[in-house]
C-alpha cells in the first residue's frame, strides 16, 4: 500500500488547513487509516483513525476541532483541522494498517509539515 500525503503548510493560530492522504488501494480494503503527528523531540502520537466500517477514533486534544473522513471513490482520506493551536505543530503522517495472518502490518506515507505560528 502507497500513501501519499499532501495539504499541510503554514498557518495562523486559530486558522485550518485539510490534509489528504492518497491511497494506492481502495480504502474500503483497509482496515484502519488515519493520521498520526511528531513534533520534534516527540514521539510519533495517533491523531484521528477511521475504520473499514467508518467508526472513528481520535485523540482528547483533537476533539471538536479536527474531523477525519473518507472519500472512498477516490480512496482518500481526509483530516480538516480547525482552531489550529501552536502546539499543533508537526509532521503529520498517513498511516494504514492491514490485518492478515494474525499480525498487523502497517503502511506510511512521506509526512507532511503543518506550522501553526503567527
Amino acid at each position: 500500500v502507497q500513501l501519499q500525503a499532501s495539504g499541510g503548510g503554514l498557518v495562523q493560530p486559530g486558522g485550518s488547513l485539510r490534509l489528504a492522504c492518497a491511497a494506492s488501494r481502495n480504502t474500503l480494503n483497509l482496515d484502519i487509516i488515519g493520521w498520526y503527528r511528531q513534533a520534534p523531540g516527540a514521539q510519533r502520537e495517533l491523531v484521528a483513525v477511521i475504520n473499514r466500517f467508518g467508526h472513528t477514533n481520535s485523540a482528547e486534544f483533537v476533539k471538536g476541532r479536527f474531523t477525519i473522513s473518507r472519500d472512498n471513490a477516490k480512496n482518500t482520506v481526509y483530516l480538516q483541522m480547525n482552531a489550529l493551536k501552536t502546539e499543533d505543530t508537526a509532521v503529520y503522517y498517513c498511516n494504514a494498517r492491514l490485518f492478515g495472518g494474525g499480525v498487523w502490518y502497517d503502511y506510511w506515507g512521506q509526512g507532511t509539515q503543518v506550522t501553526v505560528s503567527s
